[in-house]
């Protein structure tokens, strides 16, 4: 992505450092491992308040010359964000409020629980925020083999794409339906909400290349890789060996890539349907 000259969100916190507590998930601290379950998630509090109270305090922090390049790249995609989603919301007639990105390093106290970098970053509904340890980028091209500035930009734009979701209503009305379905609908509800997620980062790709013209020779195809390495199949089978469909809470690398592409081909909001198709049909 070519990003020479563009501004930097000042709706950032920088937590790095500031220590905070370790929630135990249960994953042995295997990155592709937490990712089956909390890559690229949108509000993870019912996750977070399923997993150990184990604590552990941060030690202090300085960050590196590459973290804050990561940083800066960080905070023009989240601009990049402000400027598309605002013009997107004035069309339909409404205001858009950005969320606010907190930046952390370990672990973090989030308004929806305490949780740790091997969660992946993550959106909170309860405050708005999207949580990222830049670690991650770093983990991207070594743990799934997804490297790739614009594959790193899909990740907040996923994130960013949960706020969306919020802003409209369609998370709080997933959540409260999830609340009351069996374990097999929960799930499905949640392959929806992600799939949505990845529709509107491709939506933010194409508006981002129409107003910036950003995109260079090679970007699409990292976000479609990226898109592809975290669906629920490939990772469980990689970690394990097979697939369970119903455990699936993301979506398949196939409706992960067809949704970020619908997103990035078309632009059109009125196409990210996934609440009104069949689950079959995904």
């Amino acid at each position: 992505m070519n990003l020479s000259g563009r501004r930097r969100s000042t709706n950032v916190e920088d937590r790095r450092g500031k220590g905070g507590k370790i929630a135990g998930i249960g994953f042995g601290g295997a990155i592709v491992a937490a990712l089956i379950a909390l890559i690229l998630g949108g509000d993870p509090s019912e996750v977070i308040q399923q997993i150990g109270s184990q604590t552990t305090e941060t030690s202090e922090y300085t960050p590196t010359e590459q973290e804050e390049q990561l940083r800066e790249f960080a905070e023009q995609i989240l601009a990049s964000t402000e400027d598309v989603w605002t013009a997107q919301f004035k069309k339909m007639g409404k205001t858009y409020t950005p969320p606010k990105m907190v930046l952390f390093h370990g672990s973090v106290q989030s308004g929806c629980g305490s949780a740790s970098s091997s969660m992946g970053p993550f959106y909170c509904s309860a405050d708005q925020c999207v949580y990222l340890d830049l670690d991650f980028f770093n983990e991207m091209p070594k743990s799934l083999g997804a490297g790739g500035d614009f594959a790193y930009a899909y990740v907040i734009a996923h994130e960013v794409g949960h706020h969306v979701e919020h802003l409209l209503g369609v998370l709080g009305e997933a959540h409260s339906k999830m609340s009351r379905v069996s374990e097999k609908e929960k799930n499905q509800i949640s392959v929806r909400i992600e799939l949505l997620a990845d529709f509107y980062a491709g939506v933010w790709g194409y508006y981002e290349n129409q107003m910036f013209g950003s995109l260079e020779d090679g970007d699409l195809e990292e976000a479609v890789n990226a898109a592809q390495k975290i669906g629920d199949d490939y990772l469980q089978k990689n970690a394990r060996g097979y697939a369970t469909p119903e455990s699936f809470t993301h979506g398949t690398s196939e409706q992960r890539v067809r949704w970020l592409k619908k997103g990035l081909t078309t632009g059109d909001m009125s196409k990210g349907d996934t609440f009104t198709l069949p689950y079959s049909s995904l």
